[in-house]
């Protein structure tokens, strides 16, 4: 069970704290520990007069029930007084719930300057007095108070409305500049009995919008354990909803060569008004479009007079981070898709083992391990990073480095951690080596920020995976491959959507005659170029590999890869035949050696679905087979692994390793033969007399492996 929000020791100021809302929140923050400043004027509903009155009461209230108040009668257009109150009683500020619930029944010049000098000017005079005051102490918590008048517009309330808008926009711009010292800002938009609507809202309707509705929000978004920040939120009548902006796909109606007019405009109007397939914006589209352009023009290997490049640089507080874990599902149309979109073919004969599921040695090519990892920069896993505070419009993915430390699966479930270099590791489900998962393989992405300053000299974390030059001398082995038309259209199908490689208006506002293909997608092709020549597609033989991206490739070109064998380690470089222009350097691709214990076991790949059946049918198996199995899997003549599968208590459990007690039957066998035996290449009997199998334990048992061990054609 959660303990309860406490904010012992923390002071608060509330404005307009002495009736309403205000009172409310003074009330709350008081019984839960808080130090409180409540602020009010003591005005009437029309914002004139004033009296210490209601502050007064309500720091009474507080003081009766056990807690500490004390009361301020300024008006919020002398913040520092407000603040000064606080640092006076207390020594320190740390929240600032800012409400200000008041309009006029007329409009005049007087009335907006009003509405605009209370609201907006009250607004930032009381947090400029407490800005300084929260960044030193590293802790600030501040909640801007708007409307529906502010969100959706309101007859006869011109004034207002743009006050309480305003009021969204200077919060958003706080919650950025103040991420990276702990101060988090946020806006509520409340519906509540107040003042304002006691004499105009009917008793039934008073009593369902109380204010005590709206107070538990605030006090979360408050509270130290809320990292909630920049957001909108509705409340009232003990409903919540936060609120985003929506955005069409739009149309870019200006072409190369081309004048943009109003007829375009027209002609297009309902593609520019069509909601469907919306996104949620977080930032400008245009500085989105600059940014789509750059991500894969090469800038970050070849800056320009007009655009320098800055190696991202790491602020302390983001370094080691972990993010929330996401865990990703695919099949093997997925793995296929990517083999396809990277230039495999049926043409080639060794290429089916990629393309076919039904295939003997169906298989996964290992640059897919990039896919899962892409969302961290498709889907704005960077802006989490507390404490990071980058301008994402200038983002650049200047290298990349994988490694695997098994083959993949060609379907499955596997979990996302994310680190900051970014860093993203992969585990696998149903595994046991990390958290009841196995680590299955390890993504490094080296960003760099265009044109951006203030970082810093470069980072020298130790653990990023530098790029090495290539040798001095002509490459052992060339491989030339034209890529498609189609290659990018193609390629985007597993999981890269980005215009820029589909849309010809979209590339031509980056000065692009047609789309280009994706930096990842000519990484595939390289990969697959060293797998193919030197370990005859064997992926339990590919290790690693690490790139540069230099510039872009057009769908059509012909992409020509050099390579130079170094013992295990391939170097390369990837160049456009028809212009010759470098597109990969610096890069290199790692290879198990032939001789190396620890590389990656296919059978590996065959337990894994067995931990998919024993999920989802786990009673079921039980109850039929009612067992214990264990194997060793052996390889160079050593165990490489040992299994449990345990069928014969709870819901069934795999374990990587030894069963604690005695199993009913114990399998000793190679790796490659227990493939063998599984796809129905080998007769277990057979197997068994000829030593390549052994077994010991109620032998009879392993009749009854058969209702987990069918079917490996559809794992």
């Amino acid at each position: 069970m959660f303990a309860p929000l406490r904010f012992d020791g923390k002071v608060v100021l509330i404005t307009g704290a002495g009736g309403g809302l205000g009172r409310e929140y003074a009330l709350a923050f008081a019984e839960r520990g808080a130090f409180v400043v409540v602020n009010d004027l003591g005005g009437d509903i029309k914002g004139g007069g004033k009296s210490s009155t209601a502050a007064d009461k309500v720091v009474a209230e507080i003081k009766a029930k056990g807690g500490t108040a004390v009361a301020n009668y300024d008006s919020v257009e002398n913040g520092e007084k407000l603040v000064q109150t606080a640092l006076d009683t207390f020594g320190r500020i740390g929240i600032v719930p800012i409400l200000r619930d008041r309009s006029f029944s007329r409009m005049s010049e007087l009335d907006w300057d009003l509405i605009n000098r209370v609201h907006l000017r009250g607004s930032f005079l009381v947090t400029r007095a407490a800005w300084d005051h929260m960044k030193k102490q590293k802790f600030g918590r501040i909640i801007m108070t708007s409307s529906a008048a502010g969100i959706y517009g309101n007859f006869g309330q011109a004034n207002y409305s743009t006050a309480k808008l305003g009021l969204l926009g200077f919060s958003n711009t706080l919650a950025i500049e103040g991420q990276k010292y702990n101060i988090y800002c946020n806006t509520i938009a409340p519906t509540a009995g107040s003042r304002l609507t006691q004499t105009v809202m009917a008793q039934d309707l008073l009593d369902f919008f109380k204010v005590e509705y709206v107070s538990p929000l605030v006090l979360w978004l408050c509270h130290e354990q809320c990292e909630e920040n920049g957001s909108l939120f509705e409340v009232g009548g003990g409903w919540i909803a936060k609120l985003r902006w929506e955005r069409t796909q739009g149309a870019i109606l200006r072409h190369q060569n081309q004048s943009m007019s109003p007829e375009a405009v027209r002609d297009h109007w309902d593609k520019i008004c069509n909601f469907q397939n919306a996104t949620k914006p977080a930032m400008n589209q245009l500085l989105e479009v600059l940014s789509a352009v750059d991500i894969d023009t090469g800038l970050a290997g070849n800056p320009t007079s007009a655009v320098a490049s800055t190696e991202l640089g790491i602020p302390l507080s983001a370094v080691g981070q972990k993010l929330a874990e996401v865990e990703f599902s695919y099949s093997n149309m997925q793995t296929i898709l990517y083999a396809l979109g990277v230039g495999m073919s049926t043409k080639e004969p060794d290429h089916l083992k990629f393309l076919y599921e039904g295939d003997s040695e169906f298989s996964c090519l290992p640059t897919f391990g990039v896919i899962p990892s892409q969302s961290v920069l498709a889907h704005g896993g960077l802006s989490t990073i507390k404490g990071l505070n980058i301008d994402y419009t200038r983002l650049l993915h200047g290298e990349h480095y994988l490694e695997l430390y098994k083959p993949l699966p060609t379907s499955g479930k596997l979990f996302r951690d994310f680190f900051f270099l970014l860093e993203v590791q992969l585990y696998s489900l149903y595994s046991h080596t990390y958290n009841g998962q196995e680590l299955v393989c390890y993504n490094q992405f080296t960003l760099f920020l265009v044109g951006m300053g203030g970082f810093g000299k470069k980072t020298s974390d130790k653990a990023k995976v530098a790029p090495l030059a290539i040798p001095n001398r002509a490459p052992d082995a060339v491989v030339t491959d034209q890529t498609t038309r189609d290659q990018a259209a193609l390629y985007r199908l597993s999981g890269d959507f980005n215009p820029l490689h589909i849309d010809p208006s979209f590339a031509a506002l980056g000065g692009y005659k047609t789309p280009i293909l994706h930096g990842l997608c000519s990484f595939g092709f390289a990969a697959r170029h060293v797998l193919k020549h030197y370990a005859n597609n064997d992926v339990s033989k590919f290790k690693s590999i690490k790139v540069r991206f230099v510039k872009p490739v057009l769908p059509g070109q012909t992409l020509q890869t050099e390579m130079w064998k170094e013992g295990s380690r391939i170097h390369l470089q990837c160049r456009i035949k028809e212009t010759g222009d470098v597109v990969l350097t610096s890069a290199y691709v790692d290879l198990q050696d032939i001789t190396d214990a620890t590389r990656g076991l296919q059978s590996d790949l065959v337990f894994a679905e067995i931990g998919h059946r024993i999920k989802d049918f786990g009673p079921e198996l039980v109850r039929k087979v009612n067992a214990v199995f264990q194997w060793e899997i052996t390889q160079g003549g050593r165990t490489a692994a040992q299994w449990t599968i345990n069928l014969k208590s709870g819901t069934g459990s795999l374990q990587k390793g030894p069963y604690s007690g005695k199993p009913d039957v114990t399998f000793t066998l190679s790796d490659e033969d227990f493939m063998k035996v599984v796809q129905g290449k080998l007769d277990p009997q057979k197997a068994f007399f000829a030593g390549k199998l052994k077994a010991k334990g109620n032998i009879m048992l392993s009749q009854k492996l058969e209702t987990i061990l069918k079917d490996y054609a559809k794992f």
